[in-house]
C-alpha cells in the first residue's frame, strides 16, 4: 500500500449505500483525499465484465493512488460476480494497488485472494488506506519538538565552539578580529538555518490549510486550520525569540572578549615597564654614570681583581661617555 494517499478510486455502484459509507468515513478521518467513483453494477448477469472494465478504466487513468473494489453484503449468488476468472485476472494484472471490500467479514470471494489487500467491510477499507487526522496533528507536534531540539543543540554547539576559540587566544588584537568575524558568521548561519526551517514548515502547513479548505466544508476542519495557523505563528515567534536571545548573548560575549583582551594588553605593558626600569637600575652602564668604571683586558675579559693585571699589559677602561686604552706601568696593591 502507498504511504501517502491523495486520490482514492472506488469501483462500486453509485446507487448503493457502500459509496456513501466510504465517503462518510473518508471525510471524517482524512478529508484531504480526493474520491473518484468508477460506477458499475455489482451483481447480476454481465456484472463481472462491467466490474472488470471499470477496474481497467481506473487503472489506465493513472489518477488514483489506490483502488477500493466494494460491495455490500448479500447471498453467495449476489456475490458470485466476484468469483469470476475474468474479474480475478484483471485485478491481478492491475498496476494500481487494489483493496477488496466485498460483503461482510465472513464473506470470502476469489477477488479477495488476488487483491493486494482485503478489508472486512467497505468502511474498513476506507480506514485502511488513510491516516487518522489526529495522527497528522500528532506528527506536527513531533515536528515542532524536533525543531526545538535542533535549535537547542545548534545553540549549544555554537556556544562550545565559542568557548574553544576563547581558550586559543594568542595575540589579542589579531584574535579579537578573527573571533569577531566568526561570531558574525555563526550568528548569520544560525539565523538562516532557523528561518529556513520556519519557511519550510510554514509552506507545508499553508499547503495543508489550502487542501483542508478545498475538500472539507465541515466546521471542525476550519477549526483545525485555525489551530494549525496558531501553531505556525507560535513556532515563528519562538524561533525569532531564540535567534534574538542568541544574538544578544553572542554580542555580550564579543564585548567581554574585547574588554578582556584590552585589559590583558594593559597588564602586559605595565609589567614590561616595571621590568625595563628594573633592568635599567641593574645595568652596569647605569653604574658608570655614578663615577664607576669597568676594566677589561685585550680579550675583553673583565678584570675584577688586581691579581689579574700584569705590568706592560694593555687594558681598556670603560667610563661614562667612552673608553680609555692604556698600558700598565706599575701595580700597587692595597
Amino acid at each position: 500500500m502507498p504511504s501517502a494517499v491523495n486520490t482514492i478510486g472506488v469501483i462500486s455502484s453509485s446507487s448503493g449505500a457502500v459509496i456513501q459509507d466510504i465517503i462518510r468515513v473518508l471525510y471524517k478521518r482524512y478529508p484531504f483525499a480526493e474520491i473518484l467513483l468508477f460506477d458499475s453494477v455489482v451483481q447480476g448477469e454481465g456484472s463481472a465484465i462491467k466490474l472488470a472494465h471499470a477496474i481497467e478504466a481506473a487503472d489506465r487513468s493513472n489518477r488514483c493512488d489506490v483502488l477500493i473494489l466494494a460491495r455490500g453484503g448479500g447471498s453467495i449468488e449476489d456475490l458470485w460476480a466476484f468469483n469470476e476468472e475474468s474479474l480475478a485476472r484483471v485485478i491481478f494484472n492491475a498496476k494500481t494497488p487494489i483493496i477488496s471490500a466485498i460483503g461482510h467479514e465472513t464473506d470470502t470471494t476469489i477477488a479477495d485472494f488476488v487483491a493486494d489487500a482485503r478489508a472486512p467491510t467497505p468502511s474498513a477499507a476506507a480506514m485502511l488506506v488513510t491516516p487518522d487526522r489526529l495522527e497528522l496533528l500528532s506528527s506536527l507536534k513531533k515536528l515542532f519538538g524536533l525543531l526545538q531540539q535542533y535549535t537547542q543543540q545548534n545553540q549549544q554547539q555554537k556556544q562550545a565552539r565559542l568557548d574553544q576559540l576563547k581558550l586559543r587566544i594568542s595575540t589579542p588584537n589579531k584574535t579579537i578580529n578573527i573571533l569577531s568575524q566568526q561570531l558574525d558568521y555563526l550568528s548569520h548561519r544560525l539565523a538562516l538555518s532557523a528561518n529556513q526551517q520556519v519557511i519550510n514548515y510554514k509552506s507545508a502547513l499553508t499547503t495543508l490549510h489550502a487542501t483542508l479548505k478545498q475538500h472539507s466544508p465541515e466546521e471542525h476542519i476550519q477549526h483545525s486550520i485555525e489551530l494549525n495557523k496558531l501553531s505556525v505563528d507560535r513556532l515563528y515567534q519562538h524561533i525569532h525569540s531564540v535567534i534574538s536571545h542568541n544574538t544578544d548573548a553572542l554580542n555580550l560575549l564579543n564585548t567581554r572578549l574585547k574588554n578582556a583582551s584590552v585589559q590583558m594588553i594593559n597588564q602586559y605593558q605595565n609589567t614590561l615597564g616595571v621590568r625595563a626600569n628594573t633592568l635599567n637600575l641593574l645595568s652596569p652602564l647605569n653604574t658608570l654614570s655614578r663615577g664607576y668604571s669597568i676594566t677589561t683586558n685585550a680579550e675583553n675579559q673583565v678584570l675584577s681583581s688586581i691579581d689579574k693585571i700584569k705590568t706592560n699589559q694593555i687594558i681598556s677602561t670603560r667610563l661614562s661617555g667612552g673608553i680609555i686604552h692604556s698600558k700598565v706601568e706599575k701595580i700597587e696593591k692595597n
